[in-house]
């Protein structure tokens, strides 16, 4: 994980200087996700107005047998797994000897996760990956038989349209013919239903929100940088059909990162974008898959229509046809 950890801080370091100094300051949503950020998106998953897991985790409950069954996978691979909470429902559905390799950008998650995961299902194979999938090529682990790529909880929401072009193509690059890749995605329904899921009354999404601060402080060792200096904002964005997380500055913040060797200065008022969290309909998701070579095999939904999982199969190479 040491090589991995020097090329996403060089990764990092170059998405910073394009973000913070742009017209519009913004962060990667992967800056949200650090120790502590993580822990804190796994208390908002717990949060009543935060609806979109619940109705992920339901699908998954009553449909996880038939989606390891219809891909045939006997390694899952999991972008963005966090805590693998959820992940667990498709893990008791493997066989024996079967492997997970769950692929996430901090790696005291990673550590933890698989720690647990090794002691509670000591016949599966854990090989973890500390990677930012999100900017360069999906690692993929070998396999022996078909894999299965779970890209859970709504995230590929966070990626704007020529990000998740990207990415799919990528994703669809890194698989073999018959390789699946199961797809959430929060649905697109009542505006103020969207924007209290991030806003709850507890305040935990704007701890989140603010801990990307901390984050950026922490690992940059940036000087003048403090996270009670900005407020929450959450708005839902109707023309991208998006909700977009933002950070105001309560006072003029002057900053400077060493290892930079650049000051980033934002007036009181101005507000930094963190995250979008893009929603989507069915013929959206089935035509972005399909675009970067995928064929739609099923959905899932939940009673509410709230959330949809998508499976998705790698396209066979076409053989040429005999002269």
């Amino acid at each position: 994980m040491a090589n991995a950890t020097v090329a996403n801080a060089t990764v990092a370091a170059d998405h910073i200087v394009a973000g913070l100094w742009d017209v519009q300051p913004a962060l990667p949503a992967r800056w949200l996700y650090d120790e502590r950020g993580s822990k804190l998106f796994d208390e908002i998953t717990r949060v009543p107005e935060y609806y979109p897991t619940r109705r992920e985790t339901a699908i998954l409950r009553d449909s996880a047998r038939s989606i390891v069954a219809a891909s045939g996978a006997s390694t899952i691979v999991e972008l963005g797994s966090g805590t693998s909470t959820k992940t667990r429902l498709l893990l008791d559905e493997l066989p024996v000897g079967a492997t997970y390799a769950p692929v996430d950008v901090s790696a005291e998650i990673l550590s933890a996760s698989a720690t647990t995961l090794a002691g509670d299902y000591p016949g599966l194979e854990i090989v973890p990956i500390e990677a930012d999938f999100t900017t360069a090529e999906v690692p993929m682990p070998a396999a022996a038989g078909l894999r299965l790529v779970a890209f859970l909880g709504g995230t590929i929401g966070n990626f704007d349209e020529d990000e998740r072009t990207g990415f799919l193509a990528r994703l669809a690059a890194s698989l073999s013919p018959g390789d699946s890749f199961l797809l959430g995605t929060d649905l697109i329904k009542d505006t103020g239903r969207l924007t209290a899921a991030y806003n709850d009354k507890g305040g935990v999404t704007a701890d989140f929100n603010r801990n990307v601060i901390e984050a950026l402080r922490t690992q940059m060792r940036a000087d003048g940088l403090y996270a009670d200096d900005f407020d929450h904002l959450a708005r839902w964005n109707p023309t991208a059909h998006r909700i977009e997380m933002r950070l105001r500055a309560r006072r003029d913040v002057n900053a400077y990162f060493p290892s930079l060797d650049r000051h980033w200065r934002l007036r009181q008022g101005a507000e930094l974008l963190t995250e979008i969290s893009v929603k989507f309909t069915r013929g959206m998701v089935a035509a972005e898959v399909e675009a970067a070579g995928f064929t739609v095999s099923d959905t899932w939904s939940d009673p509410f229509d709230d959330f949809l999982l998508t499976l998705c199969r790698k396209e066979t190479r076409m053989e040429p046809s005999p002269r």
